[in-house]
C-alpha cells in the first residue's frame, strides 16, 4: 500500500509499453505475411513469449549483469555479452526489414505466389508457425534488454518489476490485432513501420558500439512521421467520398 510503490509501478508499465512498441511493430510486420488461419495464434503466442522473456530475464538479474562484463577487446574497445547481443540482433533486424520493404515495393506478390506454388518457401502449417515465434523469439530477448534494465532502474522489488511487464504485455495484446489490422490494409503505413524497424535496427548496432542514442529521438521522428501519414490517408480518402459523389451525380443526370 506504499504510495512510492503504485507511482514507481505506474511509471514503469507505462516505460515498458513504450519500450515494447517495435517488439509489437515487428510482430505485426511477420504476422501480415502469413496465411490468416494463424495469424491470431502467432500474434498472441509470440507477445507471450515475450512476457516470458521479460520475466526469464528479471530472474536472471545476475545474469544480465554479467553480461556487462568485458569478454575482448577490439581495436581498444571492450566488447561485452551485452554488446554482441545488441549487434547480431540489429543486424537481423535490419536484414529482415530491409527485405520485407523490398518484397513490399518490389515484389508484392512474390512471398503469396511462393507459398501458393510451393517454389522456394516449403513451410506451411505448423513448420510455418514454429518458423515465425522462433524468429519473435530471436527479437523479443534482444527487445527485452532494453526492457528489463529500464525495469531494473526504476524499482526495488521484482514483484513489481514483473507485474508492470504483464500489465504492459497485456495491453500490447488488447491493441495488437487491431494495429495489426490497420497495418495491414495501408501498405503505405506498413512501409513506414519497416522503416522503422530499420532504424531500430541501426540503433541497436550502434547501441553495440557504444555510440547511444535516445530512443525518444526515433520515437518522436517516426511519430511524425505517422501523423503525416495518418493525415495523407484521411485526404485521400476523403478525395475518394468527393470523386464518388460526383461520379452517382454524374451518371443520375
Amino acid at each position: 500500500m506504499d504510495p512510492n510503490v503504485w507511482i514507481a509501478f505506474a511509471i514503469l508499465t507505462a516505460l515498458e509499453i513504450v519500450l515494447g512498441i517495435d517488439n509489437i511493430v515487428f510482430i505485426t510486420v511477420l504476422v501480415s505475411k502469413l496465411p490468416a488461419d494463424i495469424r491470431d495464434r502467432v500474434r498472441q503466442f509470440g507477445l507471450m513469449f515475450a512476457m516470458a522473456t521479460r520475466v526469464g530475464l528479471l530472474f536472471s538479474l545476475s545474469w544480465i549483469i554479467g553480461l556487462t562484463e568485458p569478454l575482448f577487446d577490439i581495436a581498444g574497445k571492450s566488447i561485452t555479452g551485452r554488446d554482441l547481443v545488441l549487434f547480431f540482433g540489429g543486424l537481423f533486424l535490419l536484414w529482415k526489414a530491409s527485405k520485407e520493404i523490398y518484397l513490399e515495393v518490389e515484389a508484392p506478390h512474390q512471398v503469396e505466389e511462393e507459398l501458393e506454388a510451393g517454389a522456394a518457401i516449403q513451410k506451411t502449417g505448423a513448420k510455418l508457425f514454429w518458423y515465425s515465434i522462433i524468429q519473435i523469439g530471436i527479437l523479443d530477448i534482444v527487445f527485452s534488454l532494453d526492457s528489463v534494465i529500464t525495469a531494473v532502474g526504476m524499482a526495488d522489488d521484482i514483484e513489481v518489476m514483473i507485474a508492470a511487464v504483464m500489465v504492459a504485455v497485456g495491453v500490447m495484446m488488447l491493441f495488437a490485432k487491431s494495429i495489426g489490422e490497420f497495418v495491414e490494409a495501408h501498405t503505405s503505413v506498413k512501409v513506414l513501420a519497416l522503416a522503422f524497424l530499420m532504424m531500430v535496427g541501426m540503433l541497436l548496432v550502434a547501441e553495440s558500439f557504444g555510440q547511444h542514442v535516445p530512443k525518444a529521438y526515433l520515437y518522436s521522428a517516426m511519430g511524425f512521421s505517422l501523423l503525416v501519414e495518418l493525415l495523407n490517408l484521411r485526404s485521400k480518402a476523403k478525395r475518394q467520398r468527393l470523386e464518388e459523389i460526383a461520379r452517382s451525380k454524374a451518371s443520375a443526370a
